[in-house]
């Protein structure tokens, strides 16, 4: 069938009506806050929608397109499924890539994620030292995470004091780098020398005795330093730490220690995963990093449209007139993008962003809901060939993973476990409207 400039201008009408959801949704997460269940509801039911479509409107018609060809159900199962997977590959590592540029802000959940990330690595390396400390080793991993902050670095020059006999001791020192030894200042002799990982001054966070001996950077030396103020703090915050604390202050605790076989792979691994939450102050400090990284704002206008492009290519392909018009596909990428850019310009307003440059950032949407739809029409149409199944295959593969990484996500994060009922909503709904029309 020819393609005609009708079908153009309809199909990029398409295009525009099923995106211009997005500058509602910014409009109203802008001035109109709806709350959160309820967004986190619609997004979820819009999830549903999607994924009935993909498996009903995509999916199975074609495989049957392919085995009205001849193609047997084998193949045309891989056929499909091999694009569908081919698709979801490439959404993932573009919106991965894309995310650490800068378009994780879009979304709560996601730049959550990103948060988290970031501060594991931050950690990694204090906690893969922290591991190897006796002392620190046998409290919970899992209450470590409030000590991460408190935990100084500090340089030492070769042949430079850190503390001498006789000095107060207030605070614990860690070997990041370097090489330090341990001086017997009454024989004038070096009783030890101190590597990467190995901590002095240990006792300072258990009692106010002052120093016994004096240690001097042999090299140049990084050190990590736990102040006893800070540390005192923190067992006062931690009355679980500091029962631990009060445990290991005792001599035959101490003694033990020495000799106790744990695993310091495995406890920095529990302590890594206990640093699951973010403070206000991270938050927004990342939140501010995110913003200033070069090509923030054009990380977060190819995150918007590499969303929409998917789905707005199948409603292109798929147009044959009126009548051809997926519903389910439609309607569940309109409900979607109400919820997806309120939460955006919420956590966008929240980085910085101006209402002028919010709205225009999702204004990318919306040119490239027409150009996708369009070319979508002029490239792919024509359902029933093997081409362009399989574009729309991996075309539906993207949509799936969006589905899958950005939209269930947010509505877990927004509404938590109930959001599986309008979930089920959406995908019942969706089948509803396949098999009326089918029976028409």
């Amino acid at each position: 069938m020819q393609t005609t400039v009708l079908d153009v201008a309809v199909v990029a009408f398409l295009g525009l009506g099923t995106t211009s959801s997005t500058m509602l949704g910014a409009a109203l997460g802008l001035y109109f806050p709806i709350p959160p269940k309820v967004l986190a509801g619609i997004l979820a039911f819009a999830a549903g929608s999607l994924i009935a479509a993909l498996a009903i409107d995509l999916g199975f018609e074609g495989a049957r397109d392919l085995m009205k060809h001849g193609a047997g159900m084998q193949f045309a199962w891989e056929f499909i499924a091999g694009g569908f997977f081919f698709g979801a590959v490439i959404y993932y590592v573009a919106s991965l890539f894309l995310e650490q540029k800068g378009a994780a802000l879009r979304y709560p959940s996601r730049f959550l994620e990103y948060a988290l990330d970031r501060k594991r690595k931050a950690v990694g390396d204090k906690l893969a030292l922290l591991s190897q400390v006796e002392l620190l080793r046998h409290l919970p991993a899992e209450d470590i995470e409030p000590l991460i902050d408190r935990v100084k670095e500090r340089a030492a020059s070769a042949g430079e004091f850190i503390f001498r006999t006789g000095d107060p001791g207030n605070a614990l020192y860690i070997v990041a780098n370097g090489v330090v030894e341990v001086i017997d200042d009454n024989a004038g002799r070096t009783l030890a020398e101190l590597g990467p990982g190995q901590v002095f001054g240990e006792m300072a966070l258990l009692n106010d005795g002052t120093r016994t001996a004096s240690i001097r950077a042999k090299t140049h030396a990084q050190l990590l330093v736990i102040g006893k103020g800070d540390f005192t703090r923190l067992l006062t915050d931690n009355a679980s730490l500091d029962e631990k604390v009060r445990q290991l202050s005792r001599e035959r605790a101490l003694e033990n220690l020495r000799f106790a076989n744990v695993n310091p792979v495995l406890w920095a691994r529990t302590a890594r995963e206990s640093v699951n939450r973010l403070s206000r102050r991270e938050e927004n400090q990342l939140l501010q990093e995110a913003k200033a990284g070069k090509g923030a704002g054009l990380a977060i206008v190819f995150g918007n449209i590499l969303d929409t492009i998917p789905g707005c290519l199948v409603i292109g392909a798929t147009f044959h007139g009126l009548e051809s018009l997926s519903i389910t596909l439609i309607l569940g990428m309109f409900l979607g993008g109400i919820p997806e850019a309120a939460a955006s310009a919420t956590m966008l307003r929240k980085a910085g962003f101006s209402n002028r440059t919010i709205f225009l950032l999702w204004a990318t949407v919306l040119a490239a809901g027409v150009v996708a739809a369009v070319a979508g029409k002029l490239l792919i149409h024509g359902s029933d060939s093997p081409v362009a199944v399989l574009a729309q295959a991996v075309a539906g593969g993207a949509i799936l993973a969006l589905v899958t990484h950005a939209m269930i996500p947010e509505a877990l994060h927004k509404g938590g476990s109930g959001i599986v009922l309008p979930a089920v909503g959406g995908f019942l709904f969706a089948l509803y409207l396949s098999l009326l029309e089918s029976a028409v």
